[in-house]
């Protein structure tokens, strides 16, 4: 187990694994989420140098005043820790929120990126997908075993089929604790009120931002049926940025976890550009 401390005093952790000669890859997760996000992936680029952080307020890093969970105070957390490890140039392989973050540090920073990976991530949102997270952001699920949450994710969970049991068991458990109580979400539930903060402000464009990874290689995973990113959208990007890898991942929505055929052989092409 790893930590630093950023600029403002928070305790972050993080793992770094891997001794791969090619750019190491600095993994950033979803939203509510946390460095396990790949987990999964991680078996199948055991040659490649990787870097998991658990944002403040997530994970096993420090809970913090909720008004610092934003994507500019993680987007320097990020730079903060390669400068920690003494590193001029990362990849980056971003989930979700984790995209967004790389957006931003590629938008800042150019120079310090080798690459750049979304996963189910883009400039334009679908309001269905950020609707859905209101619903649960901050909140602890009203299944109170993981027995229940297995059963409610393999039912109800829109956008995913042809998922084995064991893999919703493996995600309940990373990322929820089972208390007498019931299940528990394993981050501050203050991060709902920076979100709902954020989502009362005026949507900036993101086009810019994702305008900024041109020159960059890069890839962008689509769940097949994700609700937040649109197939429209992907299709876009691809035309402002024509050297990107646009690979839509067959039975997911949002978002793929990373270790299917698709996204593995995607990864990989991905991989091989970076320099």
């Amino acid at each position: 187990m790893a930590k630093f401390r950023t600029s403002d005093g928070v305790t972050l952790y993080y793992s770094d694994t891997g001794t791969g000669s090619s750019p190491p890859i600095l993994c950033l997760s979803g939203l509510t989420r946390n460095s396990r996000d790949f987990d999964y992936v991680t078996p199948h680029l055991a040659e490649q140098r990787l870097i998991k952080l658990d944002y403040r307020g997530r994970g096993q890093s420090d809970w913090t005043d909720f008004e610092t969970y934003t994507i500019p105070r993680e987007a320097l957390d990020c730079f903060e820790l390669l400068d920690h490890l003494g590193l001029d140039k990362a990849a980056i392989l971003g989930t979700s929120r984790g995209g967004l973050i790389a957006m931003v540090l590629a938008a800042t920073a150019k120079d310090r990126l080798s690459g750049v990976a979304l996963n189910d991530i883009g400039p334009e949102l679908m309001s269905e997908g950020l609707d859905s997270i209101g619903i649960y952001l901050g909140r602890n699920p009203s299944q109170k075993t993981y027995a229940e949450a297995v059963e409610m994710r393999a039912s109800l969970l829109p956008g995913f089929q042809n998922v084995p049991t064991s893999r919703w068991q493996n995600e309940v458990e990373m990322h929820y604790r089972e208390t007498p109580d019931g299940l528990q979400i394993n981050y501050d539930p203050k991060l709902r009120d920076a979100v709902l903060s954020a989502r009362t402000k005026d949507m900036p464009d993101l086009w810019p931002l994702f305008e900024a990874l041109i020159g960059l290689p890069t890839l962008c995973l689509r769940g097949a049926n994700s609700n937040l990113l649109s197939a429209d959208t992907l299709d876009r990007m691809q035309k402002r940025h024509p050297h990107m890898i646009a690979t839509t991942v067959p039975d997911r929505g949002h978002v793929p976890f990373l270790d299917e055929p698709t996204s593995l052989a995607a990864l990989r092409t991905w991989i091989s550009h970076l320099t």
